[in-house]
């Protein structure tokens, strides 16, 4: 009887503890995000969320993107000043710096009052309600979606067309959306939608399909362009980080060929893959000193 009566004790403190948590899960979001953070996440259900510890990246350790980086420097500095501004699109290849420009930016104009939110794609239904929370406030905010790209027949675009410039309400002018992809209109091409172009008048008329596509990166007035380093970009590349990280760099032969062969197995010179191979290369030489 007695091991009864602490069965059903123990039933009941994880019953309680079960609906604790899932009332802490479902809880409303907050209404009043401590704007004194820098960077949020939106979550459903639950809001605007903090990142405490946001990941940022100085402009000077990013390389070989000089043209990019004037653009959206002189693009964010028109915005934090109350100037007119431009939603940017940073599309190319992986590993070449999209993300990284994007940290580097919240670093260099954090002291302007500018607020980084990262939406996930999932939740990109939910951009008009994270604009509704923006409204009125002193601060700058991006909207930042990462590694954007859409399927064919997915139709969450919609979404993030509508705030970017398709929907009855007005967007705040102390919002805008800056997006990564490594495609250039977001969502798939294919050759058959290329078939439905057409010749009138001289005048090339794309097909519905090809229209679609174009229509939403069309709503990014600044388009930033990334591709592949070339052998001499990765390299320097990898030199900064080595220096960064206390090695030597690649004009020793040894570090220059492990260097090389590294991107090639990974078959890729990006900057991620400079960034690896540094990280790996210091930490073997660390090593190496201690023995």
């Amino acid at each position: 009887m007695t091991e009864n009566k602490h069965d059903a004790s123990e039933l009941l403190r994880r019953a309680e503890s079960l609906i604790e948590r899932l009332e802490r899960l479902f809880e409303p979001a907050s209404q009043s995000p401590d704007w004194n953070e820098i960077a949020f996440r939106w979550r459903r259900g639950r809001g605007l969320q903090p990142v405490h510890r946001p990941h940022l990246i100085p402009l000077d350790d990013l390389l070989c993107m000089e043209l990019q980086k004037e653009e959206i420097c002189r693009n964010t500095h028109q915005f934090v000043t109350g100037r007119s501004a431009n939603n940017v699109l940073l599309w190319g290849s992986r590993g070449t710096g999209k993300s990284s420009l994007i940290k580097g930016i919240l670093h260099q104009f954090q002291g302007d009052g500018l607020r980084l939110i990262e939406v996930e794609k999932q939740d990109l239904i939910d951009l008009s309600d994270v604009v509704e929370q923006l409204h009125d406030r002193p601060e700058r905010f991006i909207l930042f979606c990462d590694d954007l790209s859409f399927e064919a027949g997915d139709a969450s675009y919609k979404s993030l067309k509508a705030v970017l410039d398709g929907s009855i309400a007005a967007p705040p002018e102390n919002v805008l959306i800056y997006a990564t992809s490594n495609r250039r209109h977001l969502l798939p091409e294919f050759q058959r939608e290329n078939l439905e172009t057409r010749v009138v008048g001289g005048e090339i008329h794309h097909g519905e399909g090809v229209e679609e596509k174009i229509s939403l990166s069309e709503r990014f007035g600044l388009w930033l362009s990334f591709h592949p380093f070339n052998q001499a970009q990765y390299l320097q590349i990898v030199e900064h980080w080595l220096d960064r990280l206390g090695a030597s760099g690649t004009g020793d032969a040894e570090t220059r060929k492990a260097a090389l062969q590294w991107a090639l197995r990974r078959g890729s010179r990006s900057g991620r893959v400079a960034w690896q191979f540094a990280r790996d290369w210091a930490g073997r030489k660390q090593d190496e000193s201690r023995t």
